[in-house]
């Protein structure tokens, strides 16, 4: 996952993901303008295993994260652009799993570019709205089985609540379910859908350790993550009388 080699930034004048306007607009008499980006709404799915009392995370590649971190250490002064690579380093003894193997750009030496872990994140299992006849439940039971493996019936998903993500920029709606599965539900290794270019690892964060990982800056995660962890610390640790280490 994290050899990352051969990048080239190219305009982006076609996109079946991203379509970019200017709005022009008077508000209380000024008259504004204001560059956005419309986007599919999505779905995220926080998911406890009952069997191993885990949580079940998504890590992948995210070029916006890596080119974000380059560009951050393109205006970084030479020894702060260390202390950098060495986060990055301490990222990857901190967090579940290993990242290991990382390469630069043919053509380009390793100190120009960060190492490919920066662009590497922990998120919730989730995917886009893009299936008008589906349902959301149906959206989201489609990526819990085709990401990580379990088949969970829709109705078995719980809403948990919707908001609106990247107001600045996007002003998507995303809608957050949660999940129980069991040994049982897991049907395969999950890893995503190749043929729309995913690749992704499963990765299982024990109960007693979710907080510690939540408010661990050294870990790259969507606030998606913190977020649902602290939701399931206040409404199902209770119920299942279970500490999450806060």
């Amino acid at each position: 996952m994290e050899e990352i080699n051969n990048i080239e930034v190219t305009p982006c004048t076609e996109s079946d993901y991203l379509k970019p306007f200017r709005v022009h607009y008077n508000q209380n008499g000024t008259k504004k303008s204001w560059d956005f980006m419309r986007t599919h709404d999505s779905v995220s799915v926080l998911i406890f295993n009952t069997s191993s009392h885990c949580f079940v995370l998504v890590k992948q590649f995210r070029p916006a994260v890596y080119m974000c971190e380059w560009e951050r250490k393109k205006t970084q002064p030479p020894q702060s652009a260390e202390k950098t690579e060495e986060g990055a380093s301490e990222a990857a003894a901190t967090a579940p799993e290993s990242q290991e193997g990382q390469s630069a750009p043919e053509g380009e030496s390793s100190s120009e570019w960060p190492p490919a872990t920066a662009g590497v994140t922990y998120e919730l299992c989730a995917g886009l709205v893009d299936k008008p006849n589906l349902s959301l439940e149906e959206i989201a039971r489609q990526e819990v089985l085709e990401e990580c493996g379990y088949d969970v019936p829709a109705s078995k998903l719980k809403r948990i609540t919707s908001y609106r993500s990247g107001v600045g920029v996007t002003g998507a709606k995303q809608t957050m379910f949660y999940a129980e599965v069991s040994d049982d539900n897991c049907v395969s290794a999950g890893g995503g859908e190749p043929r729309e270019g995913e690749l992704i690892e499963v990765v299982k964060v024990p109960l007693h350790e979710a907080m510690t990982f939540a408010y661990d800056e050294r870990i790259p995660k969507t606030m998606g993550v913190i977020f649902s962890f602290i939701w399931f610390h206040n409404n199902m640790s209770p119920k299942y009388k279970i500490s999450t280490n806060v």
